[in-house]
């Protein structure tokens, strides 16, 4: 899927009065209207808002796990709404790195095996152990998920997102199942690989004490976009406390 097309510069992702909306009628739920973002390449966005404000649906959206029901939505100025599943799965597959709330890993494969299984379906993926080394899980290579604690299955999560050199890193509440110090953590690979790898990345979370971290941080509410703010500095996450 050529997304890469020389002249497409601007916003690495724009999307233009985005509507979501399941079911019809009385019972109908309108999870997004019409969100207008703009995010731009290497920018970290930190996604902010309460259950049920249309986070994870924007997300999914941006992602190409989902479609809304209006609106548009552009990668690298070509448009990805009404390319069909086919378009959506490769625009996945090459483009886009998603970690989430539970790491998924598979029980019965160890970290490094669990990491390839990326890189064996994309077009330049990065060495699996240059992807475990970025989140500094070398000596954990040969280990079972069952062996590794929450931090670090995250991390596994993290590592076998960015291995096939996502141009977007979509993050669903990374650190919403690890304690404060693990989430810590976590937070710091993150940050590392959108600072050294110049990864796009869109982090979703409840807690407002990451926002300090990101470039941007966009409030949502009802389905709508309630603010957006730029801090004038951004933290490590050392320096986040909550």
């Amino acid at each position: 899927m050529d997304l890469e097309a020389p002249g497409a510069g601007g916003p690495v992702l724009q999307a233009r009065r985005l509507c979501k909306t399941y079911g019809s009628g009385d019972t109908a739920v309108h999870a997004l209207r019409d969100v207008d973002l703009e995010v731009a390449a290497g920018e970290f966005v930190v996604l902010l808002g309460a259950s049920g404000s249309g986070k994870s649906t924007l997300l999914n959206i941006l992602g190409g796990l989902d479609t809304p029901t209006s609106g548009e939505l552009l990668f690298r100025g070509r448009p990805l709404t009404g390319r069909g599943e086919q378009a959506l799965t490769a625009f996945r597959r090459e483009y886009v790195g998603f970690v989430f709330q539970f790491y998924n890993l598979i029980p019965s494969l160890t970290v490094a095996e669990n990491v390839a299984l990326v890189t064996d379906i994309s077009n330049d993926p990065m060495p699996v152990d240059e992807a475990i080394a970025l989140v500094a899980l070398t000596p954990r290579r040969n280990h079972f998920p069952s062996q590794l604690s929450g931090g670090e299955q995250q991390r596994v999560a993290i590592a076998r997102a960015i291995a096939k050199r996502p141009r977007l890193l979509l993050c669903d509440e990374p650190t919403g199942a690890l304690d404060y110090a693990t989430g810590k953590l976590v937070l710091e690979v993150i940050a590392r690989i959108n600072r050294e790898l110049g990864t796009t990345a869109l982090v979703i979370t409840h807690n407002a004490a990451i926002a300090g971290m990101a470039d941007r941080v966009v409030r949502l509410a009802d389905g709508r976009i309630a603010s957006v703010e730029r801090p004038q500095r951004r933290l490590t996450p050392a320096e986040l406390s909550w």
